[in-house]
């Protein structure tokens, strides 16, 4: 019996672990939608594991802010890429 591509790419990419890659690339694709220019412009980069989200910043002060709007960060990238992938956020 066949699959659909799209069962036979998760596969894939699930056996060769690249699904949290895969995320990671949406997500980084997604962060100036999801936060805005302002504060994409002080994004250096992002790092995903385990569902805890890195983000490092080139603005200590940025990054404070940041850290009281973790919940709601959380919340918007996980409606963006439309799955709960991440559960903690850390500025860096």
């Amino acid at each position: 019996m066949q699959k659909p591509v799209g069962e036979v790419i998760k596969e894939v990419l699930s056996t060769y672990g690249l699904e949290e890659k895969l995320t990671e690339t949406r997500i980084f694709s997604s962060w100036e939608k999801i936060m805005g220019g302002p504060i994409a412009a002080y994004t250096k980069r992002l790092y995903l594991r385990n569902g805890c989200l890195t983000v490092y910043l080139t603005s200590s002060a940025l990054r404070n802010e940041l850290g009281f709007a973790k919940s709601k960060i959380i919340k918007m990238i996980n409606d963006e890429i439309q799955k709960p992938v991440i559960k903690d956020v850390i500025f860096k």
